[in-house]
């Protein structure tokens, strides 16, 4: 069905500006993160950087309404009825890349509760880890998400299960580890946010192997076992 989606975005002029919509998300989204990640690790964020990311959360939420919008006008027009579960997939999708500014948002705030920068130990190793993960899993996903590449999503997606089990593991270690209350708060938040960004990017990657009625889910017995093209 996503194959058959981008061959629509590429020729049909309406569904081509909401897809054209829809891309911007995904990459102001990206940028987000990528700076979240910088300010939540980082001893010094500047304020521009900070406000970069609330500037940028505005229009992620405007071009959702403008999605939504383009949407609703398009199937208004007679015969338009073919494109509605095309349109009902970008709706969906639309929803998981908002969710993904928000939390980068809220990752980039964390660096208001700790009073020390995080932890150079295996505790902050391990954080790190996922961190990185968790930025490539978003990068990579806008590239399998645009070739709907059936293989390279899978992979992705037992990655991204993989690292969402070390956020639950690793929320458990920050617990047990004796930090003050501002850094254990801020790992255990930092963790968090992590493990729903990673969430929403397999969201995405779900909709490449999963038929329209089961994207967003990606349990191990929902998912195909072998690839197709």
């Amino acid at each position: 069905m996503l194959r058959a989606l981008f061959g629509i975005l590429r020729t049909h002029d309406p569904l081509k500006a909401i897809g054209e919509s829809f891309g911007k998300m995904l990459k102001l989204t990206l940028e987000m993160t990528l700076s979240a990640g910088h300010i939540a690790f980082g001893s010094d964020p500047t304020p521009e950087k900070r406000t970069r990311i609330y500037e940028l959360d505005v229009e992620v939420n405007q071009l959702e309404r403008l999605i939504r919008k383009q949407i609703v006008a398009h199937l208004s027009i007679p015969g338009s009825r073919v494109d509605v579960p095309y349109c009902l997939l970008l709706m969906s999708l639309a929803k998981d890349v908002e969710r993904l500014g928000d939390y980068a948002k809220n990752l980039s705030e964390v660096v208001d509760i700790r009073n020390a920068p995080l932890p150079d130990d295996e505790v902050g190793g391990e954080l790190r880890e996922i961190r990185l993960g968790v930025e490539a899993a978003f990068q990579a996903a806008s590239e399998i998400f645009h070739s709907s590449d059936r293989e390279q999503a899978m992979q992705m997606i037992q990655k991204g299960r993989d690292n969402a089990h070390r956020c639950d593991a690793l929320i458990t270690r920050v617990g047990r580890a004796g930090y003050d209350g501002e850094i254990t708060t801020a790992l255990v938040l930092a963790t968090r946010y992590y493990k729903r960004i990673g969430g929403h990017v397999l969201n995405l990657l779900s909709s490449v192997v999963m038929p329209l009625h089961k994207v967003d889910y990606y349990d191990e017995d929902e998912l195909p076992e072998t690839p197709s093209n």
